[in-house]
């Protein structure tokens, strides 16, 4: 079994749900997709509204995967830098798999997908992304080809006396 990606799915209410639920999901699992358990739909809510206007405006580029049940089961999103002498990157965000999905390939499918997207668009030559401290996810990234090329210590505060570092990847697309 494998996941069916899509680079910019049309935005039925139906992905928008599955999305925001799969960022609830993965957020009450542990994932560093910017929360800390526990959270609910509507705390996610206005940071996928904020991508969401991104994409309509043209700088975000939403990428998902869906099972063969036809749920959202993965999604990243690739954001272009507005910085005139940025222009040859792009970020790579809240990348996450849906917990159920944990420990069969499709993370790395993720990234392969998303490393497919990023080489199909003019003018970019690598991906950005971060990522905290602490999980093992740069370990992760590593293994897809990623390299850590930054690093602020504590930047993260993920409750009183728990600060991880921000870990700083990229691949270079060359």
């Amino acid at each position: 079994m494998s996941l069916t990606f899509t680079l910019d799915p049309a935005l039925t209410p139906e992905l928008r749900d599955g999305v925001l639920q799969l960022w609830t999901d993965v957020s009450n699992a542990g994932g560093s997709v910017g929360f800390v358990p526990p959270v609910t739909t509507e705390a996610v809510r206005p940071e996928l509204v904020k991508h969401l206007v991104a994409m309509a405006e043209g700088r975000t580029r939403l990428l998902v995967g869906h099972d063969e049940d036809g749920r959202t089961a993965a999604a990243a999103f690739l954001t272009h830098n507005t910085h005139r002498l940025m222009r040859h990157w792009l970020w790579l965000y809240t990348v996450m798999v849906h917990p159920r999905h944990q420990g069969k390939g499709y993370g790395r499918d993720l990234l392969a997908a998303a490393e497919g997207a990023a080489r199909g668009i003019d003018g970019i030559e690598a991906i950005r992304l971060t990522c905290r401290g602490g999980l093992g996810l740069e370990r992760f990234y590593g293994s897809c080809g990623y390299k850590e090329v930054g690093r602020v210590p504590g930047a993260i505060r993920v409750a009183p006396g728990d600060d991880r570092d921000d870990v700083i990847m990229l691949l270079p697309l060359g």
